[in-house]
């Protein structure tokens, strides 16, 4: 699932008369930069929500092959990324699933990052296994983090007024049964606050920097070290 349906006001102005997972960062757009991920994991089928200048993503993810896209139409109202998801369950089946944002993506490390979060999915133990990268490291993200994690992999959610080390990279797997009794709009936040409550929220740590996009002065920011691992 893609979550590509906001307005991308803080994008401003790239965003005034196109989606932002249609703006370009080195020549490619941010959508395409995670679904060309989710291919090179052998990802079969992607849903991608769509509100903000609708018929252009339509357009325009009409031409991808792999992996296959379907969409979950919200030009009736937003919804919220908990909304968003919750309403295309019926595309995205029984099984657990990965969830994107379309803001954010990243230069691989030695390990291939939706392989490694795959390969660390226990469903036993967890409910939403998130990937966390290292605010250290990351480019484009000014927050003070989200999340400290300890050597179980636990994630507990940073207090109010302290830092934490990790932040959510904008990917993560999780179980759909979790939306049951959810509203029709309501954020993503809502099920990690149960699932950590539980014990049941996971994170595995970014292999490589993320890039997170989301304003003009970060596309530039991505571009310069998307430029730099070219030649490094």
């Amino acid at each position: 699932m893609l979550l590509a349906a906001g307005l991308g006001k803080r994008m401003r102005p790239l965003t005034d008369s196109k989606p932002k997972p249609l703006v370009e960062v080195a020549g490619k757009t941010l959508i395409d930069h995670v679904l060309d991920r989710l291919a090179f994991s052998d990802v079969e089928t992607a849903v991608v929500n769509v509100h903000y200048f609708a018929e252009q993503m339509e357009a325009h993810l009409a031409g991808r092959r792999r992996p296959r896209i379907l969409i979950s139409d919200e030009r009736s109202g937003l919804l919220d990324s908990g909304g968003g998801v919750r309403k295309a369950l019926p595309l995205l089946g029984k099984a657990p699933f990965i969830v994107c944002n379309c803001d954010s993506f990243w230069i691989e490390g030695p390990q291939v990052n939706l392989d490694a979060l795959k390969a660390a999915w226990d469903p036993g133990r967890m409910d939403i296994l998130m990937l966390v990268a290292a605010t250290a490291s990351s480019i484009g993200f000014d927050g003070r983090g989200d999340y400290h994690l300890d050597s179980h992999g636990t994630l507990s959610r940073r207090r109010e007024c302290e830092t934490a080390p990790f932040a959510y990279a904008g990917v993560l797997l999780i179980k759909p049964e979790l939306f049951a009794g959810t509203s029709e709009a309501f954020s993503l936040n809502r099920l990690f606050d149960e699932a950590e409550a539980k014990g049941r929220l996971f994170g595995k740590r970014l292999d490589g920097i993320w890039l997170h996009v989301g304003t003009p002065q970060a596309v530039a920011e991505a571009e310069e070290r998307i430029a730099l691992s070219t030649v490094d």
